[in-house]
């Protein structure tokens, strides 16, 4: 399993390589964010281990370049940025995990190895409900034959609620399905990201699919109006 690090203290980087290799890990490194760059351009990984400080190119920087071109990667950042702004942060860009210096080896591996079990395996390649149509393989979502612009946690969480269609979805299983918050936090990153989602995938049309369910979480489910008392009740 081909697993790229990117990290510039040379110390570090030949540890983790070293431990990594030798818990079955293909090892490929690089020593600041321009080589890492280069390497995530022209290769494939299963994971990317990927320190924030880097010189040349930082971490924030890689991360949000590689989501915004539609790479989904696996990631898990390896810093000794340590606050909650930096943690969300991090994870508001799009990476899996985010473990904070010093730490311990085997977490590390554990966490890569919780990374990797969540990476959703290969069901179906297309999924559609209503008028929507996903093309899982090709991460291009449509409406009515009109293509949506989606970010790539836009297009993950779309695919969460389509393959749970009807199903009430709490913040808590889309915050750890979406961004693997796992740790409190008074974000409203959820509920912001549903709000952008509907803008793009409701709001343009008179069948609505993603409703609020006051107090439990969102719901998708085709409906052109709002039911009965205890329907699902959309967001003002």
């Amino acid at each position: 399993m081909a697993l790229l690090l990117v990290e510039d203290e040379p110390k570090t980087l030949a540890y983790l390589s070293q431990g990594l290799s030798e818990n079955g890990f293909i090892v490929e490194t690089a020593q600041n964010g321009a080589q890492g760059r280069l390497a995530i351009q022209a290769n494939q990984y299963e994971l990317i281990v990927l320190d924030v400080m880097l010189p040349e190119y930082d971490g924030w920087a890689l991360l949000r370049e590689m989501r915004s071109a539609g790479d989904n990667t696996p990631l898990l950042f390896l810093t000794a940025r340590d606050s909650v702004q930096d943690r969300v942060k991090g994870l508001e860009l799009g990476a899996d995990d985010y473990l904070v210096k010093p730490f311990a080896f085997s977490e590390l591996l554990a966490r890569i190895r919780s990374v990797l079990r969540r990476t959703p395996p290969r069901q179906s390649d297309r999924l559609r409900i209503a008028d929507l149509e996903i093309d899982v393989a090709r991460a291009t979502a449509l409406r009515a034959g009109r293509r949506l612009d989606l970010t790539s946690k836009q297009f993950l969480m779309l695919c969460l609620f389509v393959r749970h269609a009807g199903e009430v979805l709490s913040r808590k299983f889309l915050a750890e399905q979406v961004w693997d918050i796992h740790f409190e936090t008074e974000t409203n990153i959820v509920d912001v990201a549903i709000r952008r989602l509907r803008a793009k995938l409701d709001a343009p049309f008179a069948v609505k699919l993603i409703h609020s369910v006051r107090g439990v979480g969102y719901v998708l489910q085709p409906r052109a109006d709002a039911g009965e008392a205890n329907r699902p009740e959309d967001d003002a």
